[in-house]
């Protein structure tokens, strides 16, 4: 199958099932990582931090980085309207059918369904950018140290902005991320 049209049809999947927003397309992107090696585990943290900290839905900048890296301009253009276009089919025909049934209880036990499957979603998202940030398990297999298990930097890093934000609960997140992206430039992670 043509690289480009496989990748159009992975990032219109991603959109179709991602059900939750940006987050929930993580667990998506991961195997997208792992089947086809279109970026590194290395690569999706890094476009995760990205785009958390730049405006639009991450899923839409994580497809658009991926799709532009492979294709250029167009692979972004064409990966993000994969990537949206099931939102945009859903969303209009969820919109003409909600009223008429928005009483049903079988689209309520959907939500019901879905909102903890969403969770899920999530928290392995979750999971998977501490795990990925906080260790580093290709140092750990080359040197056999359990010291070298810990990704020391950043672990006093996530502890000291983790206990900036629950003092000063107030604090705008953007202020959070330039300390954090300063200190990262700083501290050289």
């Amino acid at each position: 199958m043509n690289t480009f049209f496989l990748m159009c049809l992975e990032f219109f999947k991603t959109g179709l099932f991602a059900v939750g927003g940006g987050l929930a397309t993580i667990p998506f992107l991961k195997e997208l990582s792992i089947k086809y090696g279109w970026f590194t585990m290395q690569d999706l943290t890094t476009m995760i931090a990205v785009s958390e900290s730049t405006p639009g839905p991450m899923g839409i900048n994580m497809a658009t980085y991926v799709g532009n890296t492979m294709f250029g301009f167009w692979g972004g253009v064409a990966a993000t309207l994969s990537l949206t276009a099931p939102s945009i089919i859903v969303i209009l025909i969820i919109a003409k059918m909600l009223q008429k049934f928005q009483d049903s209880k079988v689209v309520k036990g959907a939500f019901t369904g879905l909102r903890p499957a969403v969770v899920g979603f999530i928290l392995a998202a979750v999971v998977d950018i501490y795990l990925t940030s906080l260790f580093s398990y290709s140092t750990f297999r080359q040197t056999g140290n359990v010291a070298d298990l810990f990704n020391w930097t950043a672990i006093i890093l996530f502890a000291v902005m983790l206990a900036v934000y629950l003092k000063f609960p107030k604090i705008h997140p953007i202020w959070i991320i330039l300390a954090s992206a300063a200190a990262g430039i700083v501290l050289r992670l």
